[in-house]
């Protein structure tokens, strides 16, 4: 019989082929049928793009007015906020989402954990070495919620804050009692107000940086990025914003009560910090200018140790200001109350280890000094046949910083081929600086970053700063004034922030790899190094605004990050917001938490979409006081 033919297929097969068809269809259409009725029932359409923001977070202000009120924390509690529980089947400790964080005793209003007076007296004094950070630990730490003082106001919005601020902000008056003579502060009524004076420049700030414009160019876009040691009030980092740079001022917690309260309070940068043993928490070539009036910092002891690191800290073709003692000390040696030859003695060693640093010295006219740092070390190296001390140091890396022992040696430069070269590179001029892609990154000295990563990452702001400028009311003018950033990354937050009238600290772990900090210096922005397991080096209630972009992932096993949210707390002022940006799973537990601490808080999605893993919570502190006693 023969065989029948294998092309040829049966009826019943066609009949089996035509039914799996029909039913892979209809499967696949009832699929599709369903998908659209969830999206239809769990989606409003707004009437426009913006409406998306605006009910989904809903951080409306009190009054309608653009900048007159703060972001709104009893609007975030929308209906329409996105349920991530629901939707991601995430378990709840509810005992931590119960847990209510009460308030501390009004006596821990001012603390600073890391400089607290009382415990910086069990430790050396030698190079005031209690001055430094000395932190609790983890068992030592407060469980409760800084109080703000019981009048407690929102603070004049720059630049009226420059000269103004609420005696019930900050009501300390013995500044204005121990500087009435050199017009730091004065008390009018219910108000303090900054003259703008100093220690070395009573008639004000300004007149006085007239004078060091006469001698160095302070204007121009070249001088972008300075430090001033030992700041009292911050005058002048203050006058100098008016010129386009950007000052770290720091100084001490001491007697001084509150001087670096004061400066934040104005919405002036500033930290609590010390020269003392250890490295100052910036990168090497950091800052283009250094100043110190009447800082009282002992220049000419230790061997040069602290001129040494201001050398590290100093951008090649760097500025280094002194005015005070000993400079004009012929004329001034009476009212500082020391002899001729004491005084003359301290000059003479100050000019004696700047010629083995290689600066030179530019001018001394009337009450100022100006050094300068040369821009290069080939003359420097050779100059050390003559100058035995202090060396060049050894292959450290220079940029560590935190809790890193000074070193007494010379921080080497980048290598050059010419003596007219800039070592590590020149910079652009401000504010070009902001977006030209800075030379450790030309250079690849940051490892995996390159200038199209650079770019990238502008780009990528710019469509963040477009979505957070859609939330209602969010950068009014003069609703934020002091920002920081825990992760800064390259500092494109900063950068994208630089056209409002704000000021970014630009923190960055100490132990993120690559160290960013110093390619964000050189894009003309300031920042720090820090451990966000203890406690920043500033006072209560200093900053406005803070952006946490993936810090408690970062965090979440190196520390508590209850711990962390507290600080973020204690360093926030009343009313104040904070975005962060993470993970769903850590933004829900990060919520939970928050909310035993009088936040209000939203969690919405990525700027890109619903699809992308990351998503922003949006976050107020409420606002509320200690009680009167």
């Amino acid at each position: 019989m023969a065989k029948e033919y294998s092309g040829s297929p049966k009826p019943h097969q066609l009949e089996s082929k035509r039914k799996r068809l029909t039913w892979v269809l209809g499967v696949s259409g009832l699929c599709i049928l369903f998908y659209v009725l969830g999206a239809w029932q769990t989606t409003t359409t707004p009437i426009n793009q913006s409406e998306v923001y605006t009910t989904r977070v809903s951080c409306n202000i009190n009054a309608p007015q653009a900048g007159d009120g703060e972001l709104n924390p009893s609007s975030l509690s929308s209906s329409a906020a996105l349920d991530f529980e629901s939707h991601h089947q995430i378990e709840i400790n509810s005992t931590v989402s119960l847990h209510e964080f009460p308030p501390c005793d009004m006596s821990y209003s001012d603390i600073t954990p890391c400089q607290d007076p009382v415990r910086s007296r069990k430790f050396d004094r030698e190079m005031a070495k209690y001055r430094e950070r000395h932190c609790p630990k983890s068992e030592e730490l407060l469980r409760c919620l800084i109080p703000a003082p019981p009048k407690y106001k929102t603070p004049f919005k720059w630049p009226q804050s420059r000269d103004y601020a609420w005696y019930d902000n900050i009501p300390h008056k013995e500044l204005s009692i121990e500087k009435a003579g050199q017009n730091w502060i004065q008390v009018e009524g219910h108000r303090f107000r900054f003259p703008g004076g100093g220690t070395t420049f009573p008639n004000g700030a300004d007149a006085y940086i007239d004078n060091i414009n006469e001698l160095i160019p302070l204007t121009g876009g070249n001088i972008r990025t300075a430090v001033d040691t030992g700041c009292g009030v911050a005058s002048w980092g203050a006058y100098l914003l008016k010129r386009d740079i950007l000052t770290m001022s720091f100084a001490r917690r001491d007697t001084h009560e509150a001087q670096v309260q004061f400066a934040l309070e104005r919405g002036v940068p500033a930290m609590i910090g010390v020269i003392s043993s250890k490295r100052l928490p910036y990168p090497a070539r950091a800052f283009d200018m250094a100043h110190c009036s009447g800082c009282l910092i002992p220049w000419y002891m230790y061997d040069g140790l602290y001129l040494l690191e201001v050398d590290r800290v100093l951008r090649p073709g760097g500025y280094w200001i002194l005015s005070g003692p000993p400079i004009h000390w012929k004329k001034y040696w009476r009212g500082w109350e020391r002899t001729k030859e004491d005084l003359k003695q301290e000059q003479d060693t100050i000019e004696d280890i700047a010629k083995r640093l290689c600066w030179k010295k530019l001018i001394e006219k009337n009450d100022l000094a100006i050094w300068q740092k040369p821009i290069n070390h080939i003359d420097c190296n050779k100059s050390k046949v003559v100058y035995k001390t202090p060396q060049i140091c050894g292959p450290d890396n220079p940029d560590t910083a935190w809790y890193k022992d000074m070193e007494a040696c010379i921080t080497p430069l980048p290598e050059v081929s010419s003596s007219d070269e800039v070592a590590g590179g020149a910079l652009e001029k401000w504010p070009e600086r902001a977006f030209s892609v800075p030379p450790r990154i030309s250079s690849g000295s940051l490892s995996g970053i390159t200038a199209e990563k650079l770019r990238e990452d502008n780009e990528l702001w710019k469509d963040r700063m477009t979505y957070y400028k859609k939330i209602d009311g969010l950068f009014h003018k003069g609703r934020y004034r002091n920002v920081m950033d825990m992760n800064a990354y390259l500092g494109g937050f900063a950068a994208a922030m630089s056209k409002y009238p704000v000021w970014v600290m630009n923190v960055v772990p100490f132990h993120s790899n690559p160290d960013t900090l110093g390619a964000i210096y050189e894009r003309g922005l300031i920042g720090t190094y820090q451990d966000w397991c203890e406690a920043f080096s500033t006072y209560p209630r200093t900053y406005d605004l803070i952006h946490a972009s993936g810090v408690f992932s970062i965090y979440q096993d190196r520390c508590d990050i209850t711990n962390i949210l507290l600080e973020m707390d204690r360093i926030l002022r009343p009313e104040g917001t904070v975005i962060f940006r993470d993970t769903v799973e850590m933004l829900v537990k990060i919520r939970s938490i928050t909310e035993g601490m009088r936040w209000k808080s939203q969690i919405m999605d990525h700027e890109s979409g619903p699809f992308n893993p990351e998503k922003i919570l949006f976050a107020a502190k409420t606002y509320w006081t200690g009680a009167s006693k």
